[in-house]
């Protein structure tokens, strides 16, 4: 049995076209590293940080140049001057320009921190990577061989390696300084990796790229690696500041860099005698700079840390 319906106008209310753009998309869609930019921009004391460490970058290249002292000039005449509008920084026991030196000394701790955390990179992402995605047995293994690397100090490292290269007569150079320190440096990196690398092989796309063939070293290098880049580049921001200060501490030791070549912790650690004759300003500028590059790095990390993390996006 059929009924009709009798349609009357009645029935029926003007839609309201105030609403008709509801759905619509207000903001473009954004990529995932510019949205990370853009909220790292947002992180006012990570902005600093970053202005911080260009700011460094910069003087350590050009600050040698600028007062026209030499980082190696002796003068006699002028030993242990304090700062004035001739030598900004002062200078030292041997009339040496504190400022040509203390960046100079920058421009060496930099590169250091730099090229260690580089090496701590490519070393640990290769062997937390195989390790994540070998057998268990594999994996095992490598980790104990790390674990065993991890628990040689690297400060007796540093201090065989010193011993060795100086009785071949080359000393404790820079190179010296990044493999001591790169010995042991790449395992907390590997560790990292390989438990980013257990979660994210279980993930659904690695499974389904399995499914249809692809080979483990496919999946790393297509899926696992870039899912992974988050925890590393706050991993490297944190691993410099680290290698800079534990350069710093050698230097300070005594197991740093041969002068005339100087690093910020050969400068704290020569100005360390200026410090009962009135001289403290030999130690207090290059400390300040560690500090000022340690404050940077750790700041931006922290910075990295919220704008990479997919959970705290607005």
């Amino acid at each position: 049995m059929k009924t009709e319906i009798q349609l009357t106008k009645d029935m029926f209310e003007k839609a309201d076209l105030s609403n008709r753009d509801a759905d619509k998309i207000r903001r473009p869609s954004i990529k995932y590293w510019p949205d990370v930019w853009r909220r790292l921009k947002q992180n006012k004391l990570a902005m600093i940080g970053l202005i911080i460490i260009i700011a460094m970058l910069i003087m350590s290249i050009i600050g040698t140049n600028i007062n026209g002292f030499e980082y190696y000039e002796q003068d006699y005449s002028k030993i242990n001057v304090h700062p004035n509008s001739e030598h900004w920084f002062g200078t030292d026991e041997l009339g040496r320009d504190l400022f040509s030196r203390t960046w100079l000394g920058a421009r060496y701790s930099l590169i250091i921190g730099v090229l260690a955390a580089a090496i701590d990179f490519i070393i640990g992402v290769l062997y937390g990577g195989i390790a994540g995605m070998a057998t268990r047995k594999v994996d095992a293994i490598m980790m104990r061989i790390a674990e065993v690397i991890y628990s040689v100090p690297y400060l007796l490292v540093v201090i065989l390696l010193s011993v060795v290269f100086s009785s071949a007569g080359a000393g404790t150079s820079m190179f010296v300084m990044i493999l001591a320190m790169s010995l042991t440096g790449w395992v907390p990196m590997a560790i990292l990796v390989r438990g980013q690398v257990l979660q994210l092989k279980e993930a659904e796309y690695s499974l389904a790229a399995e499914s249809l063939g692809a080979t483990k070293g496919w999946i790393l290098k297509k899926h696992i690696i870039p899912n992974t880049l988050g925890p590393i580049l706050v991993n490297i921001t944190l691993t410099i500041p680290r290698a800079i200060f534990s350069e710093a501490t050698l230097g300070f030791l005594g197991l740093g860099l041969q002068p005339p070549k100087s690093s910020l912790g050969t400068l704290a650690n020569e100005g360390l005698a200026g410090m009962t004759v009135g001289n403290s300003y030999q130690i207090v500028i290059p400390a300040l700079f560690i500090s000022l590059i340690m404050f940077a790095f750790n700041v931006l990390g922290d910075g990295l840390r919220d704008a990479l993390d997919p959970r705290l996006r607005k």
